[in-house]
C-alpha cells in the first residue's frame, strides 16, 4: 500500500469516525436503531455543497448542514416519541424521505466544489507554504477535528443532562421514575447523532471536491462496523475509552478496506467495495467474542 493510499485511509478513517460518535449515541447511549444516517450523511454534503456553490461562506453552509442534519434527527426521534411509530421505521421513513429532499436541495444528483473555496481551502493553502502535498496536511486536520468532537462529546456525556441521556438508554422507565423526561433526551440525542452525521458529510464533500445523492448508501454498515471494531479493539469500560474506540475502529476500517482493494495478490478492484465492507462487518460481529479480542482487552486493561 502506498503512502497516499495509506495517508487517504487515515483521512477517511477520521471524518467516518464522526459517523461513528454520532451512530454510538442513538445505538450505544440511547440503545435507538437508527438508519437515518444513510440520508443525513448526504444531506450535509448536500447543504453544504449547495449553499458554497450559491456563495455562501464555507463555514456558514458547514454550520448550517450541521443544523439540518440535528433536524432530520430531530423528526425520525418525533416521528417514534410523539406519532409512536416503532424508531425502527421511523428512521426508515426519515432516511427514504431525504433521499427526495436531498435531491431537491442540489437540484441535481450531484454537485461539483473543485473550484469553489472550502472550509480546507486554507489549509491546502498553508501546505503549499510549507512545501509539503495537501495530502500530508489533511489527516493532521482531521485528527485534530476528530479529537475536538471526541472531547466535546466526553464531557457532555458526563454532565448532568449526558448522564440523563444515557440513563434514558439503559433504563426508560427507572429514568421516568427519577424525574428524567426520556422523551426529550431521545429528541435531544437524536439530533445530536444526525449532526455529527451530518458535519461528517459536509466534511466529506468539501474533501472529495463533490456531493452526491447516492453517497449515503452504506453509510450505516460502515458507522456500525467502526463502532463494534473498536469495542473489540478497545474494551468500553469508560465513556472515553468508548469514544475512542469508535475512531479507532473507523481508522482500523479503512485501513482495511484500503489494504484490501490494494494488495495485488487478492485480486480486488474498486468494484469489490461493498464486498470487502461485509466481510469486515461479519468480521467486527464475530471478533469481539473471540479468544484473540479477549486477550487484547487483558493486556490493554493491564
Amino acid at each position: 500500500m502506498s503512502l497516499i493510499a495509506f495517508l487517504g485511509a487515515v483521512e477517511l478513517g477520521f471524518i467516518y469516525g464522526l459517523v461513528a460518535l454520532g451512530i454510538f449515541i442513538s445505538f450505544r447511549i440511547l440503545n435507538f436503531p437508527d438508519l437515518t444516517v444513510d440520508g443525513s450523511f448526504p444531506l450535509g454534503a448536500a447543504v453544504s455543497a449547495s449553499l458554497i456553490v450559491a456563495g455562501f461562506n464555507p463555514w456558514v453552509a458547514t454550520l448550517i448542514a450541521i443544523s439540518a442534519g440535528c433536524l432530520a434527527g430531530f423528526i425520525t426521534a418525533i416521528l417514534n416519541v410523539k406519532l409512536k411509530i416503532l424508531h425502527l421505521l421511523a428512521s426508515i421513513l426519515t432516511m427514504i424521505a431525504l433521499y427526495s429532499i436531498n435531491l431537491r436541495i442540489m437540484g441535481r444528483p450531484n454537485v461539483a466544489l473543485i473550484t469553489e473555496e472550502t472550509i480546507l481551502t486554507p489549509f491546502a493553502d498553508l501546505a503549499n507554504t510549507l512545501g509539503i502535498a495537501s495530502y500530508m496536511l489533511m489527516p493532521v486536520v482531521f485528527l485534530l477535528l476528530a479529537i475536538i468532537i471526541k472531547l466535546a462529546l466526553d464531557w457532555f456525556l458526563n454532565s448532568e443532562t449526558g448522564l440523563a441521556m444515557r440513563a434514558t438508554g439503559a433504563n426508560p422507565k427507572m429514568a421516568r421514575a427519577n424525574g428524567i423526561y426520556d422523551s426529550r433526551m431521545i429528541l435531544l440525542g437524536m439530533a445530536m447523532a444526525n449532526g455529527l452525521v451530518a458535519l461528517a458529510g459536509a466534511v466529506f464533500a468539501q474533501s472529495q471536491g463533490s456531493a452526491d445523492v447516492t453517497m449515503g448508501v452504506g453509510v450505516i454498515v460502515i458507522g456500525l462496523a467502526s463502532v463494534i471494531g473498536g469495542e473489540a479493539l478497545l474494551n468500553p469500560r469508560s465513556i472515553m475509552r468508548a469514544t475512542l474506540a469508535c475512531i479507532v475502529g473507523s481508522i482500523v476500517y479503512w485501513l482495511a478496506v484500503s489494504l484490501a482493494l490494494n494488495a495485488d495478490f487478492i485480486g480486488l478492484e474498486a468494484q469489490d467495495l461493498k464486498l470487502v465492507t461485509a466481510v469486515l462487518v461479519a468480521m467486527a460481529l464475530v471478533l469481539p467474542g473471540s479468544r484473540f479480542a479477549k486477550m487484547f482487552r487483558k493486556k490493554a486493561g493491564s
